[in-house]
């Protein structure tokens, strides 16, 4: 008796996620190849997860302190670096997973496993960089002798609407990336605005407490699903000295939620077609 053997992916939600279980151990090992590969033959190597986001902060506060933007002294810095480290996090894991598709394509083309593992895997390695540049914030602090209180406890409710909004942006423009590569020179454009939307040199309390702002302006600011990010890391880590707009975080937060579950649905709508298209 001839026996034959096809190897096809499981049909059906439930099986899907069942797959993303049993193929584990390959998120696992591409994360510690990112991880391994990110600084290979580099001079300071995994140094570079702390000297960037402090090359920029220092650059942050220097504009700052120039236009006398923010709050001025030391807690200037604080105050920069507090917005600079989540945002590099978002930056760097939207970025990484929008490209993550093509970076594997060779990976994808040849053998099946749950499409979803190569940006989630990208983004962890992103949040792995976070952790040890999280130590410049620590020294920071002992700088401007401002000790955390008990709103440290919201921090990782921050940061998790952090990687779900940037794991959905990515996921939905890596999909499109597949079929379409002009998004590959769209991603550094978005990011870039970005960095002028987002309140990195300055506090929010500037935009909503303006009074030559119109309301709509400030709806369509709180939009940006990093300003409640921002504004939450600052509370968590300044404490009451950073007021918290918690009708604005709703709306942002709402935003990158929004964000995670579009693109974890069109991703999944579009995965089928990677192999052949990519």
């Amino acid at each position: 008796m001839k026996h034959r053997i096809v190897i096809e992916p499981h049909s059906g939600v439930g099986n899907y996620w069942k797959d993303l279980w049993s193929y584990r151990g390959l998120f696992f090992f591409l994360a510690w190849r990112d991880v391994l590969v990110r600084y290979k033959q580099t001079v300071i190597g995994i140094a570079w997860s702390v000297v960037r986001p402090l090359l920029t902060i220092f650059a942050f506060s220097f504009i700052g302190w120039f236009f006398n933007i923010g709050a001025p002294g030391p807690s200037r810095l604080l105050l920069v670096a507090a917005a600079t480290l989540p945002w590099q996090f978002f930056s760097s894991a939207f970025s990484d997973a929008s490209n993550s598709l093509i970076t594997n394509s060779n990976l994808i083309s040849k053998v099946y496993f749950p499409r979803l593992i190569v940006p989630v895997s990208t983004v962890i390695v992103c949040l792995i960089d976070f952790l040890i540049s999280f130590v410049i914030l620590i020294i920071l602090m002992l700088v401007c002798h401002q000790m955390p209180d008990k709103h440290i406890l919201f921090l990782p409710l921050f940061m998790g609407i952090a990687l779900l909004s940037a794991l959905g942006a990515g996921m939905y423009v890596a999909a499109l990336n597949v079929k379409y590569r002009d998004f590959k020179y769209i991603i550094p454009f978005i990011i870039q605005i970005g960095y002028y939307v987002s309140p990195l040199m300055f506090s929010s309390e500037t935009i909503y407490q303006s009074t030559r702002l119109p309301e709509y302006v400030k709806v369509i600011y709180s939009l940006n699903p990093m300003v409640g990010v921002i504004d939450g890391f600052r509370w968590s880590l300044m404490g009451n000295s950073m007021p918290m707009h918690w009708d604005s975080f709703f709306i942002s937060s709402g935003i990158g939620l929004l964000f995670f579950v579009i693109g974890i649905i069109y991703f999944r709508r579009t995965e089928n077609n990677f192999a052949d298209v990519i």
